[in-house]
């Protein structure tokens, strides 16, 4: 199998087809992010160290690849966010419920010594709340190491 000759890859972005854009600004906005509408089919929020969150309608992307279908329905992964500490996971996955999101895992405390909660987004993807965790405690509990 070739190797790829790219001297290094960065993430620069994860793209989300939505079914109603306006649902979903609302929802990231009171998540916390801040959107940039470039349209009514597009929107984007920085997140930093150079990657975007961007949302773009089935028409934008059908004004440029007409043969596209909707991947499907089914979320296969879950976008996440760390917050400031375990007390601001549960308040925000509780202002989020409150507004009327749906979630899907109330706040609990797995393997990984993080509090972490998912909610849904409008289009039914998952959006994990995490507090700060340790990679390296993650990777020596993942070794069995104490």
């Amino acid at each position: 199998m070739p190797v790829c000759m790219c001297t290094v890859m960065h993430l620069n972005s994860l793209y989300l087809f939505v079914a109603d854009l306006p649902k979903t600004i609302d929802f990231y906005r009171q998540l916390g992010l801040k959107i940039e509408v470039v349209s009514e089919w597009l929107a984007r929020a920085d997140c930093g160290n150079g990657v975007l969150l961007e949302f773009g309608t089935a028409e934008l992307t059908r004004s440029y690849d007409p043969s596209w279908t909707p991947p499907a329905p089914q979320a296969k992964g879950t976008i996440n966010f760390t917050l400031d500490s375990r007390e601001a996971v549960d308040e925000l996955y509780q202002r989020m419920i409150n507004a009327g999101h749906a979630g899907h895992l109330a706040p609990c405390d797995p393997p990984w010594e993080a509090r972490f909660a998912i909610l849904r987004d409008p289009d039914g993807n998952h959006v994990g709340l995490h507090s700060p965790r340790s990679l390296d405690a993650d990777r020596r509990r993942e070794r069995g190491e104490a």
